[in-house]
């Protein structure tokens, strides 16, 4: 297997609305659908939205510009028909992020329905359709989302998604574990793709394996998603710079980081959220009306080892020292704060009585 030299993205590297394009950028005529893991949008604003979707790599070598930064465009319409265009632009897919594209858009309207697509080398994407959220103080009645998490391929086939995808909701919360890091079991419904991974391009080959799967994709195509991650979006069980098992630390984190880039590279994420460095700022708030604040949670990146070892181990006392953390000092901070200036208050303030026996 030939594997890529990990690149490390940060945010000079993370493609702007109008980065320029300059000599040497592809035009390509695309033979085959350079769309074949759809689209996805997400992290709905009021008067914005994420666009993302993924040129193909065997479309980008059948065109001879695997290596080469390629022109996406993007159109934002009123209708599934594209007859009423509302916004649209055009966005860099790198090379350095695997040809993904993550269009931050921009001026619409709060509480609105939009469709969309994108078109490079001559075709043409599946249209997407996404929503944004409600402006703030706007009185909202209801917001109707699904949450998921845990979807290990091996385990079966993605019935739910494809229910999911004809339900009316305003968006979808994934809690993580996106794809499971491990290797095929004896015992696969459908086996993954190789054994388990460890480097960029295999954690890009199981995000291209996940997405693949076209109920997956009707539900990323149907809703936006608001999405964190857990353990195995990197290594079971790991916490912070720890793996599940021992290694050598600094090559932890360069797995670590590998995960990190394909995670933001396969979801419909924003550039705040890029990795920087070895790390990667992916806990954010997100505001519906006047009905709910949304603080999404990293609680993996930051978090102190478990005190008494993984699964069912003897009680230990490590467990309750007071500095133990699972979001880490500074989101910690920052989750307190977003609680303190947040309008929306719980709808029973009052504790319940007590029951005594």
């Amino acid at each position: 297997m030939v594997r890529r030299r990990l690149a490390l993205p940060h945010p000079a590297g993370v493609p702007g609305p109008r980065r320029a394009r300059r000599r040497g950028d592809a035009a390509p005529r695309f033979r085959s659908s350079p769309f074949e893991l759809g689209v996805a949008s997400g992290d709905p604003l009021p008067e914005g939205i994420v666009l993302w979707t993924r040129l193909s790599g065997a479309a980008l070598a059948e065109a001879g510009t695997l290596l080469a930064r390629v022109s996406v465009r993007w159109e934002v319409a009123r209708d599934e028909g594209f007859q009423r265009i509302v916004r649209s632009g055009e966005q860099l897919a790198l090379p350095e992020l695997e040809h993904s594209v993550h269009a931050e858009v921009e001026g619409l309207e709060p509480a609105c329905a939009y469709h969309y697509r994108f078109i490079a080398g001559g075709a043409a994407s599946a249209g997407g359709r996404t929503r944004t959220a409600p402006a703030p103080g706007a009185r909202t009645d209801r917001l109707r989302f699904a949450f998921c998490s845990c979807q290990n391929y091996e385990d079966g086939w993605y019935t739910a998604f494809r229910h999911m995808a004809a339900e009316d909701l305003e968006v979808v919360v994934h809690l993580g574990d996106y794809i499971y890091q491990v290797g095929r079991s004896r015992r696969a419904v459908r086996p993954h793709d190789g054994p388990e991974v460890f480097m960029l391009d295999e954690y890009r080959g199981r995000y291209a394996l996940y997405r693949g799967d076209s109920d997956l994709q009707a539900a990323h195509a149907a809703f936006p998603w608001i999405a964190t991650w857990d353990d195995h979006d990197v290594d079971n069980n790991y916490a912070g710079g720890v793996p599940e098992n021992e290694v050598d630390s600094e090559a932890f984190l360069l797995r670590r980081t590998a995960a990190y880039q394909a995670y933001y590279e396969f979801m419909p994420l924003r550039r705040s959220s890029a990795p920087r460095g070895l790390e990667m700022p992916i806990f954010r708030a997100l505001r519906f009306g006047d009905l709910m604040s949304m603080s999404v949670l990293d609680t993996r990146q930051y978090r102190d080892d478990q005190a008494c070892g993984d699964r069912f181990k003897p009680d230990c006392e490590g467990r309750w020292e007071p500095g133990r953390s699972l979001l880490g000092p500074a989101q910690e901070s920052w989750l307190f704060a977003q609680l303190r200036s947040s309008p929306h208050r719980s709808l029973h303030p009052s504790p319940a009585p007590s029951v005594r026996a």
